[in-house]
């Protein structure tokens, strides 16, 4: 069992990190309609590119996009396939791969 002096500073950072995100994409409730984003924000583009991967052109931008979405739902059904798994068969996925 994790310890709460490991897992309430781990949530702390990823809610000071959700607020951030929230606040560069979402305008503030009262400046503007509520669930309303930003004029000159992209989603899921935060300005975090510290290697240039991704490209000045915006269609190749978008194009990067999308294939990063594809890429995460693909991930996500992998992940659900591992947990159905170990449902039906009882056993950690560690253990049915031989670890």
């Amino acid at each position: 069992e994790v310890p709460g002096t490991v897992l309430f500073p781990f949530f702390l950072t990823i809610n000071i990190c959700e607020a951030l995100r929230a606040s560069k994409g979402w305008v503030e409730p009262g400046l503007g309609p509520l669930f309303t984003l930003r004029e000159n924000y992209y989603p899921g583009d935060l300005g975090f590119d510290p290697l240039g991967f991704l490209p000045e052109d915006q269609k190749a931008r978008e194009n990067m996009h999308t294939k990063e979405l594809n890429n995460g739902r693909l991930a996500m059904i992998a992940a659900a396939g591992m947990c159905v798994q170990e449902q039906i068969n009882g056993k950690g996925i560690l253990e049915t791969l031989g670890f």
